[in-house]
């Protein structure tokens, strides 16, 4: 894969995706559920996956892609180059909010991330990059956060998870500076490239964290299951990304219990 060459066509995909977008808003919107009243799909996140879709398949009809919305392959392992793709992670406030939304790629291969990208489409900053080339916010390249412990930082949270205490959610919160609840894992993973939150934790598919998962760990941060193991990069898990002090910190507090 040409590194530079997938970056350049990736940038111009996600421009043109997020101009369809923004132009859409004065168009009806045809909002639909999925598993619940609140997993909610639109027309645009339909359209925006089928464009990228295309888009993929046109530049190279060899790869596999997944896809939140069902537009991509039938995908059971990681060999070759796969491509995952969110339309618009944060449907729910794309609905409500018009505001708080990305548009998120993860390339992998044989498992490796190359590169990935988020788009956040209403402050339209691009983060992209992998490990190869480092990490940019449009064209700034971003420094490595300071690895900033659990009390001293904000932490970003799934808002079920939270309510719900699952993880013991409430007392780690309670040893952090904070809470802070976007619903979009692509924004929460922003705010943490930025050092603006030590972590987030939350129970993603796939799709919500494998552009995230790049960017991130080529940035020093971990991206694991909430009990420290590895990803399974088909299936959904409860997942915390953090500092690596911080990461420390919330399984201490787990394994006390």
């Amino acid at each position: 894969m040409n590194i530079d060459e997938v970056n350049h066509q990736v940038k111009g995909w996600l421009k043109e995706a997020r101009e369809n977008i923004i132009h859409a808003f004065g168009n009806p919107l045809s909002v639909e559920t999925k598993s619940s009243r609140v997993d909610l799909v639109t027309n645009m996140d339909k359209q925006t996956e089928k464009f990228l879709v295309n888009k993929i398949r046109e530049f190279d009809p060899n790869v596999k892609i997944l896809g939140e919305e069902g537009f991509g392959d039938d995908i059971t392992n990681l060999d070759g180059t796969v491509w995952i793709v969110d339309p618009i992670d944060g449907t729910m406030n794309f609905v409500k909010q018009k505001d708080h939304f990305a548009i998120m790629i993860g390339i992998y291969e044989n498992g490796i991330g190359k590169l990935g990208f988020i788009m956040d489409v209403m402050n339209d900053v691009l983060y992209s990059g992998g490990p190869d080339n480092g990490v940019f916010a449009n064209e700034n390249k971003l420094e490595k956060p300071e690895n900033t412990s659990l009390k001293d930082g904000l932490l970003g949270c799934s808002s079920p998870m939270l309510m719900m205490d699952y993880n013991h959610l409430q007392t780690i919160v309670k040893h952090s500076s904070g809470a802070r609840v976007y619903g979009s894992a692509g924004i929460e993973f922003i705010h943490i490239l930025r050092g603006q939150e030590i972590g987030y934790i939350s129970h993603l598919k796939p799709w919500d964290f494998a552009a995230g998962k790049i960017l991130a760990e080529a940035l020093g941060i971990t991206v694991k299951t909430i009990d420290g193991s590895e990803l399974d990069m088909l299936q959904s898990a409860n997942v915390l990304i953090a500092t690596e002090n911080a990461q420390e910190d919330i399984l201490k507090l787990l394994n006390s219990f």
